[in-house]
């Protein structure tokens, strides 16, 4: 055991910058988003853009705008999504809806990518609640009237986060026009931008695996305080579930743990038994 610690002390001194680990990221920690400052050159952003760009949303059925200068005094945080999630047997994406535990709500999702992203919001956004399609902004860009419905309108204990969800094989010299007019509005509001376009490596199969757990509310046997006690110091995940002598059991309930951010891996590896596990009250990890 001692030089399974040993060894253990040895990876973690070697712990990559790039790390995720989970109880200490926040949720765009997940993706690489894209730049957006090239599809600013088009926009007209001369003196009272803010007043000739609008924003429209939907609220209790009812249809309502304002210019981009209103905004922030007006209820978009509790509307209705822009246009509905349909399915059909033909079309090539997969709309959905995600259930999320901060919200205890099911959200739409227009594709896969869509429900992964609020995956995340859902494990280390800080969430309090999130708009799918929110509005629709009215912008000009090239002498011409464009328009632009964003993913979704996240509000988190640290401030509201503006989200497009984009793959980047499939984004566009016109889709950098709009993410570029959505990043204006949101700079306009005091509200944070980003474009998820891509996922760090093995981040969403790891998150993906702690999320089967998330919803475990029992723990007959009391294995939680067992885990946490001997996970002080950093143990391994495998190490860890075999201690406790009922290993199928503390394996669900390590992921549960892991969800709930009181024991800490790093996701930007793959997850498995040689997976690193920390208590989230020690630091450095």
């Amino acid at each position: 055991m001692a030089g399974s610690r040993v060894g253990l002390e040895r990876v973690v001194e070697r712990a990559d910058t790039g790390a995720v680990w989970s109880h200490q990221c926040s949720w765009d920690d997940f993706f690489v988003s894209t730049d957006v400052d090239a599809g600013r050159t088009g926009l007209d952003q001369r003196d009272g853009w803010t007043r000739r760009w609008t924003v429209s949303w939907r609220a209790n059925g009812d249809g309502a705008s304002s210019s981009v200068q209103e905004l922030v005094q007006e209820p978009v945080l509790s509307s209705d999504p822009m246009r509905n999630f349909t399915w059909r047997r033909d079309q090539r994406h997969r709309p959905g809806l995600q259930f999320l535990i901060s919200t205890g709500r099911h959200h739409g999702a227009e594709s896969l990518e869509e429900g992964r992203a609020l995956l995340a919001l859902d494990f280390a956004g800080d969430l309090v609640d999130v708009v799918s399609q929110p509005l629709k902004i009215s912008f000009e860009a090239g002498g011409k009237r464009r328009h632009h419905t964003p993913d979704y309108l996240a509000v988190t204990r640290h401030g509201v986060w503006l989200v497009d969800v984009r793959p980047e094989a499939l984004i566009k010299e016109s889709d950098r026009e709009s993410f570029a007019a959505a990043a204006e509005v949101a700079l306009a509001c005091g509200w944070r931008y980003t474009v998820a376009a891509r996922w760090r490596e093995h981040a969403f199969a790891g998150l993906d695996a702690l999320a089967s757990r998330r919803r475990l509310r029992s723990d007959p046997l009391g294995l939680r305080p067992v885990l946490l006690a001997r996970a002080a110091g950093g143990r391994l995940f495998g190490e860890l579930a075999a201690a406790t002598g009922c290993e199928p059991l503390a394996r669900a309930q390590l992921l549960h743990l892991l969800w709930s951010r009181h024991l800490g891996v790093d996701l930007a590896s793959p997850l498995q038994d040689r997976s690193i596990v920390v208590p989230a009250g020690e630091a450095g990890r």
